[in-house]
């Protein structure tokens, strides 16, 4: 059965019930620019360059290489060299990546079924400023 269409006024709801539960889930906590470079990294079929996401997002290379640092952390991308141009390097998809975005839409299909997203909360912890 296919999922039911979410009206219009309702995509932020969804936005945001779909980002609580990422933060509610064990595992990363990822910023609005991480999680935008993980969905066109998996989202798009062609290999992705740091001046190509800079470019996509329309903002800096070095914002682009602090994400995909952090993203690395996590194991979500990889960067490998380009063997096409060896002055360029590309980001590689990983298992833990692709594991990530099926839990991801799981998550907005519950969500937009109106089953919600129930996860275990993380144990709390302090927010550096808090």
């Amino acid at each position: 059965m296919p999922t039911p269409a979410v009206a219009a006024p309702d995509l932020p709801t969804v936005l945001m019930d779909t980002i609580v539960a990422l933060v509610r889930r064990d595992g990363p906590d990822l910023s609005a620019r991480q999680l935008g470079v993980v969905l066109i990294c998996y989202l798009t079929d062609e290999e992705q360059t740091v001046r190509g996401l800079a470019a996509h997002m329309n903002i800096s290379k070095p914002a682009i290489t602090r994400a995909l640092d952090r993203l690395g952390e996590f194991d979500l991308v990889r960067r490998k060299p380009d063997p096409a141009d060896r002055r360029s390097v590309l980001v590689a998809r990983t298992k833990s990546g692709a594991t990530f975005m099926r839990e991801l839409g799981n998550i907005v299909a519950k969500i937009t079924r109106g089953e919600g997203a129930e996860q275990k909360p993380k144990k709390a912890r302090r927010v550096a400023g808090e």
